[in-house]
């Protein structure tokens, strides 16, 4: 595992890498629940209006990860309140997987969940996205009582930072 070959870095979520990343992660998350590819309309109706403009300081940050120069993955904390940040859009390109990125992103973006005043992370997630599932609980995450409702939330994990 050559972590080396990882850069982790603050990003607009405008860039075109950060759009590229932030399309791939709904079209996987989306393809999985549906069962069947999503619709490049599909993808559009999720990422209008999703709330990414507060992952940027003081609300929030976003992050893309790279490896060997390649836009691999992203990941976002948001700012609930004065002690906890929410991770959200954690993701890796499935080419990249297996390389140790995804917990260097994790710790990255905890990292940057620090330095915007949480003390706690919290999480949401599904039932059926059971390689996110293994990756927190394998970083510290405990399962805990629902923090927030939606239709594509099944479990919550919370870890102190």
């Amino acid at each position: 595992m050559a972590l080396m070959t990882w850069t982790l870095s603050p990003e607009r979520v405008d860039t075109p890498d950060a759009v590229a990343l932030r399309r791939d992660y709904y079209d996987d998350v989306a393809s999985r629940y549906w069962r069947r590819p999503a619709t490049r309309a599909e993808i559009d109706e999720g990422l209008t209006n999703d709330g990414v403009e507060l992952l940027t300081p003081p609300t929030g940050q976003f992050l893309v990860a790279r490896y060997e120069g390649k836009p691999a993955g992203c990941g976002g904390v948001l700012v609930l309140d004065e002690d906890r940040a929410e991770l959200t859009r954690l993701f890796l390109r499935h080419a990249f997987r297996g390389l140790g990125g995804a917990g260097a992103l994790l710790g990255t973006l905890e990292d940057a969940a620090r330095e915007l005043g949480a003390r706690r992370m919290v999480l949401n997630t599904r039932l059926d996205l059971i390689e996110a599932r293994a990756l927190y609980t394998r970083h510290g995450y405990d399962e805990i009582p629902a923090y927030c409702t939606g239709p594509y939330m099944d479990i919550w994990y919370g870890k102190d930072l």
